[in-house]
């Protein structure tokens, strides 16, 4: 099965890469996602200062993760002397994306430094606010600076996806990471009364499955809007399933971090794994495959009644307890209304056996 997959003249042996934050912060841990098999290597965000991190900074729960890290801890000379050095030299030419923050003066001092270094930049726009102007002149700047592709990645708060691709493009940006956390967000511990974890204005970026459907419509708007930008997707991927989503979505390849972090760092390897036998469970050839099928929208106005399978249902009445339109009753076995169902389709979605189907 074939997993590569190219573009901008980067050339990866799989898509799946580890997004910026604390599994990319020095050596050791960009050694280790190498190691994984990742197909490429995104470092954790540089900028001219280091970041002054507030502890604890991260919050785990089932589906979601919680973090007031900021970018990296160490400063850019440490970087540039020490772990980007390191890496480079024990690196198999696997494509190193830096990850670089934030604004046209950070980019002034950083891109001269860090370019003999990386393979492409990733920009992150996490604090520069929502002016396309001001994200469209840090663009301009970088590409006065370096021939390497630029990444721009865009911030849920951005209120306009398409703009934002429209503009980074015509200011020479190859394509976009989408998408960074969301926030700001609340971790609010009710025993205390008080924030236990967030920076100094107590709040925290959200990021992990939780996020996945927000950044799959910010990945397709952003490539029916700008078809020639590079698209990396990268917001609650944990499956292989979710990587084959985001790829249909309009995304070249992805990445992942917060997944690993709830899960387990060998995460990225069992994905990997998993691969091969995603693909060909929904009848692809190759990664390349996915990536040109795109998506079609199937939106329709009228459905069926739903119906039961019997022998699946297990008589557990969650799909009358939570029916909107008070259309679902067990007589016998489970009926439905048809005077009263809308055939809106949350029975089927949430019957924990699949005995419900619309079709």
């Amino acid at each position: 099965m074939n997993l590569k997959t190219s573009f901008d003249g980067l050339h990866l042996n799989n898509p799946l890469m580890p997004a910026a934050g604390p599994l990319v912060g020095d050596a050791e841990k960009l050694l280790f996602l190498k190691e994984a098999g990742c197909g490429a290597i995104v470092t954790k965000t540089i900028s001219t200062k280091d970041a002054h991190i507030p502890k604890p900074c991260i919050y785990g729960d089932r589906e979601f993760i919680m973090n007031s890290e900021l970018w990296s801890e160490y400063p850019k000379e440490k970087w540039i002397h020490e772990f980007l050095p390191e890496f480079v030299a024990k690196n198999d030419g696997r494509p190193l994306i830096v990850s670089v923050g934030y604004s046209k003066e950070d980019m002034i001092v950083l891109i001269p430094l860090l370019d003999r270094f990386a393979d492409a930049f990733e920009v992150s726009t996490h604090y520069v606010g929502t002016d396309l102007s001001v994200i469209s002149e840090t663009v301009r700047t970088i590409r006065s600076l370096t021939k390497k592709p630029i990444y721009m990645k865009i911030s849920p708060h951005i209120p306009n996806p398409s703009g934002f691709a429209k503009a980074i493009k015509d200011s020479g940006a190859n394509g976009v990471v989408a998408v960074n956390s969301l926030g700001p967000t609340m971790k609010i511990d009710i025993m205390s009364r008080s924030i236990q974890y967030g920076n100094d204005k107590g709040f925290v970026w959200t990021s992990g499955p939780v996020i996945k459907n927000l950044a799959l419509a910010t990945v397709y708007q952003i490539k029916q809007a700008e078809p020639s930008l590079t698209v990396i997707g990268v917001g609650g991927i944990a499956t292989a399933d979710d990587v084959i989503e985001f790829l249909l979505a309009g995304a070249s390849a992805v990445q992942m971090l917060s997944a690993a972090l709830l899960k387990g760092k060998q995460l990225y390897a069992k994905i990997i794994e998993d691969l091969p036998k995603a693909l060909e469970k929904y009848g692809f050839s190759s990664i390349e495959e996915v990536i040109k099928t795109g998506l079609k929208n199937t939106v329709k106005y009228e459905s069926s009644l739903p119906t039961l399978i019997v022998d699946k249902c297990t008589r557990c009445m969650l799909c009358v307890r939570v029916c909107p339109y008070f259309a679902i009753d067990m007589k016998d076995v489970i009926t439905f209304n048809p005077e009263k169902c809308f055939q809106c389709g949350l029975c089927a979605t949430k019957c924990p056996t699949k005995a419900i189907v619309i079709k």
